[in-house]
């Protein structure tokens, strides 16, 4: 854990007592893998955090809500999309001391928890979570886009109405050609 990041914060002032809970607030810089291949966060843009971190008994539970915007592409038409969206966070960050003790136990999914390190916590794969685990596999400008002409590849509703494209079968090629010599010689 890099205690310079501004995502790893201290919680020393949070006692480690049953109920006791602190508010923590700040903007900053998005990371660089926030988002999946068509939609994500741009590095470096605002992202607005406002958490509250309770002490319990196994850690500290992190919730809140993680602020941003969205950049990306229509799956459909390719058009740019650009969103705000506001995501929960809600995630507990065990003391080390539990982890082990459930790792002990026989607990396989605590060996990939988020351990509390020298009274700090990192935030950002939290955050990034919270956020990429909200993406759309198939980000849409609209609900109703219907996508790109086959053919040409203009956005269908740029097109008119009675756009279409005469559709030739080259397996006929030959069955044309002989069309046309059969109505030349019969013109001789």
């Amino acid at each position: 854990m890099d205690l310079r990041s501004p995502y790893v914060i201290s919680i020393v002032e949070l006692p480690r007592q049953e109920g006791a809970s602190m508010n923590w607030e700040a903007t900053l810089d998005a990371p660089s893998d926030m988002g999946v291949e068509m939609i994500g966060v741009p590095a470096g843009s605002p992202v607005r955090v406002a958490l509250t971190l309770h002490s319990v008994s196994e850690g500290v539970y992190v919730s809140g809500t993680v602020s941003t915007r969205l950049v990306g592409q229509c799956a459909r038409c390719l058009r740019d999309i650009a969103e705000d969206t506001a995501e929960s966070v809600a995630e507990l960050v065990f003391y080390p001391e539990r982890r082990s003790a459930l790792m002990t136990e026989g607990d396989e999914e605590a060996a990939a928890a988020q351990v509390v390190e020298h009274d700090h916590i990192d935030l950002e794969p939290i955050l990034r979570d919270a956020v990429v685990l909200a993406l759309p596999f198939t980000p849409l400008c609209r609900p109703d886009c219907p996508g790109l002409c086959s053919e040409c590849g203009q956005p269908w509703d740029e097109l008119p109405t009675d756009h279409h494209h005469e559709q030739v079968d080259s397996r006929f090629d030959a069955l044309a050609e002989l069309e046309a010599e059969l109505r030349d010689q019969e013109q001789q």
